[in-house]
């Protein structure tokens, strides 16, 4: 009977042996899967993201030929420039049309001004494109 119960432990340690050695395989062969999988994920991700970008550089790129367009068309055709409210009424009243504004028409309509104030009309006037 000792001899049956020595190969019976025997058995027994062969067998928690081979268990330890399937174990280990096991454990191998589920991290480089879990690797494989991580690795896929992520070259997944990554493609996903790259043609997300390239959509969003694309978007960007019709935006601004979009942008220049209505730019482009919203610029006056005929370079005609305005003035502001307050400058156009207050040479109006001193009767200067800025249609056809000439040096000494200017200054002798800004006279009553302060030197302040003829500066700001004037600059004001150069701005817009009415004054040259």
């Amino acid at each position: 009977m000792n001899e049956e119960l020595s190969i019976t432990i025997d058995r027994l340690a062969a067998a928690a042996a081979a268990l330890e050695q399937l174990a280990s395989r096991i454990t191998e062969t589920d991290e480089s899967t879990i690797t494989r999988i991580v690795a896929q994920i992520e070259d997944r991700r990554e493609s996903e993201l790259e043609q997300k970008l390239a959509a969003a550089e694309q978007k960007i790129a019709e935006l601004e030929a979009r942008t220049a367009a209505a730019t482009e068309a919203a610029a006056p055709a005929s370079g005609r420039k305005t003035a502001s409210i307050a400058t156009t009424n207050l040479l109006a009243k001193h009767g200067v049309s800025l249609d056809s504004i000439e040096a000494g028409t200017l200054d002798a309509a800004l006279a009553g001004l302060s030197l302040e104030q003829r500066f700001a009309v004037k600059a004001q006037l150069l701005r817009s494109g009415v004054l040259s």
